[in-house]
Formats: C-alpha cells, structure tokens, sequence
C-alpha cells in the first residue's frame, strides 16, 4: 500500500513577530489542504509535532487546537520527541495510515521560539539531553564534543565545517520561505563568535518561528485528478521507505561520539523498504542543526564514507553538479530550524522538489537531541 503525500504546505520561517502560534498553524493546515484538493471532510485525523509550546506559549492541547481549525473536528493527537517531532509525527500517520483505520490524514508541525527570552529558549531546548545526567550542558557544548571528536580521529578542518554553512546559505537563496538570504565566505564562519569550541556562532542553526504540514492518503491521487479535482492536477510523490532508530539520550552511553548510531539504524530500516541503497538517492534534506550533525549526517547516511564528510563538502561533492545534493532547501542553518516543523518541511520541500521533476528520489533526515532518535523518509514521484 502506498502513501501519497498528496498536499504540503510551509509558512514562512523566521523571527515572525507578527504572528502567533495560532496564526503559524492554522496557515499550514489550510494551505496543505487546499494544496491537496481533498475537503476538510475527508481529513479523518490530525497529527501534530510540536516541542516547545507549553513553555514557549504555555500552550498545550495542540492536538485539540488544530482539530478545531478542520470542518468535522477529526482525532487529532500532539506528538513530541524534541527536534525529531516530525519525523515522529510522519511515522505515527503513516503507521495510522498502514493499518487502514484511515485513509486520508494531515500531519502538521509548529513552533513559535522567538518571543520567550533567549535564556529561557536555551533552557527549554536543554531539556531534549538527559537533565539528570547532562545538567548544565547546552546543544551547542554537546555538538561541540562530537565535532571534537570527529576533528581528533579524522582530521576534520575548521575550514571543512564552515564550507558546510556556506554551502547550506548558498542553497537559501531557492527557498523564499528561508529565514536567511545572505551570504556568508568561510572566513567570515569561522571568524564568527565562538560558542562552544570549535563550534562558531554561524556553524549554529538559529532560532526560528514557522509551521509546516502534509496531507498523506492511500486513495488513489490519479484517479481523483482524473475526476477534475481542482488543484492537483499534478503526480504527487509517495514515501517508500522509512526508519526510525534511538540511541542513549545522553553521549556518555555512546559506544562511539564519532557516528549517530540512531540514523544508521533509520537509514537501514529505510532503504530496505524502499529496496534501495545511498548511491540511489538524488538529493537530501538531513538534520543540520550545526554544521558537524551535517557531516556526521552525510556519512551515517551512506552518501559519504566515514570521516570524509567534511572534506567531501568542502570538495562540492554536496552541492549542484556534485555527487548528490545535501539540503537544498538551505537545511535548519539557513531554511530556519522551527523544531516541531522542522520535520515536517523536509518532507514537503523535498515533495515539491519532486513535483516539478527536479529530482528522481529524495531523502529526509530528522534528528532528536544529541541523537537519541533518527527518523528516514524516502520519497519518489
């Protein structure tokens, strides 16, 4: 049984101070569905990914909120595992989907960061490490570790993590909804303020309001265009492949800080649905939260052998014209980095990409905390 991803829809990203959690999700679910075609009637199920919003908003219930904004009040349900909630919230609906209890369902993600103090948003994201064991420690000094580590068995270069920001920014510029169109050289990355060593303020992905959704269906798309649908007229691409792995929550109990273990377990689980394997993918969204997850990303992935992911992205080889397309969509350093829609707007990004035939198969990579969790998506039109 196929699932159709049959309407996407992304908000704008950004430091959007003129629209509230509220606004940021009732635009995506109505622009997804309207996207699709489908009437709000035929949505038998809302699934939401969302981190924050009890803390950011004093917001929970999420899962009733966008119920209320669908013709019919469909089950809806809030899914959180921290900056992997989307690709959560994916399974979840496909799984829903699967079992046949629904054929047409709507998964949307959504936060709303930038009106909480900065120190109180470096708080609540600290809640996605192990508070018991890892108090005190920032996403910034954990990434830093694992950057480190990489450096010190691989001889991974200052410059090669810089060339990862630079590229994901030059790749912005094709996405209108990105939070950044701006240029940045490898110098000036790696002269930005230091964080946490060796990780610089632009190796960072930043904080980022914005929502995204997708309409996923069993029912037959094509037959559906064929009856005069108006609005999709259009192939629609399908999810034939999907994993989700987990880890230790804190990088104490690794058996190694130079891989993510939980996205090679996701990405195995994934490409054997999809009978494919790394060398078949054409382009990739993946978990950029700072410039190291990407590399680690690439090479977890299978797209670049391990410990070359940085010079392989210094190289071109994750660009236009070289051996695949890693995060055209800007990734979350530049796109932006919503958590509860990060996910989401992989997916949909990707799918649009695969609509307008710029790409065969594609790839999406969502990560929670440190890499704790990993959820793969494969996509074809």
């Amino acid at each position: 049984m196929n699932v159709v991803i049959a309407g996407h829809y992304i908000t704008q990203f950004g430091e959007l101070w003129n629209n509230s959690l509220v606004d940021l999700l009732e635009e995506a679910i109505k622009g997804s569905i309207k996207d699709s075609g489908f009437k709000e009637s035929e949505i038998e199920a809302v699934f939401v990914s969302n981190m924050g919003a009890g803390q950011f908003d004093n917001q929970l219930h999420l899962g009733a909120m966008a119920s209320q904004m669908i013709e019919g009040y469909p089950p809806s349900l809030r899914i959180e595992g921290a900056c992997a909630s989307g690709g959560l919230a994916m399974v979840a609906a496909q799984n829903a989907l699967l079992s046949q209890k629904y054929k047409t369902v709507l998964v949307v993600g959504v936060e709303k960061m930038n009106d909480a103090d900065s120190s109180l948003t470096t708080k609540y994201l600290a809640g996605a490490a192990n508070y018991s064991s890892e108090k005190g420690s920032t996403f910034p000094g954990l990434y830093a570790m694992l950057a480190n580590a990489h450096m010190k068995e691989f001889g991974t270069s200052r410059e090669e993590l810089s060339s990862i920001a630079m590229k994901n920014h030059l790749h912005a510029f094709d996405n209108p909804n990105a939070q950044y169109h701006k240029n940045f050289s490898i110098d000036q990355i790696s002269k930005s303020t230091l964080v946490a060593d060796p990780l610089c303020l632009l190796d960072c992905s930043p904080i980022t309001d914005g929502a995204a959704a997708v309409i996923l269906t069993t029912k037959n798309v094509e037959k559906k265009n064929k009856k005069g649908l108006k609005g999709i007229n259009k192939k629609r691409a399908t999810i034939i492949g999907s994993g989700h792995g987990q880890d230790s929550l804190d990088l104490a109990n690794r058996a190694s800080l130079l891989e993510l273990a939980a996205t090679t377990r996701a990405a195995k689980q994934a490409y054997k649905m999809a009978n494919l394997e790394a060398k078949d993918i054409d382009v990739a969204e993946v978990h950029d939260c700072f410039t190291i997850a990407e590399i680690l990303a690439t090479e977890d992935l299978g797209f670049i052998k391990k410990g070359q992911g940085g010079k392989a992205a210094l190289n071109g080889e994750t660009t236009y014209k070289g051996k695949i397309v890693i995060n055209p969509s800007g990734g979350l350093k530049a796109s932006g980095h919503p958590v509860g829609a990060t996910g989401i707007k992989q997916i949909a990004y990707l799918s649009s990409l695969l609509e307008q035939g710029k790409f065969k198969v594609a790839l999406a990579h969502n990560v929670g905390g440190s890499g704790a969790t990993a959820v793969v998506h494969i996509l074809t039109i």
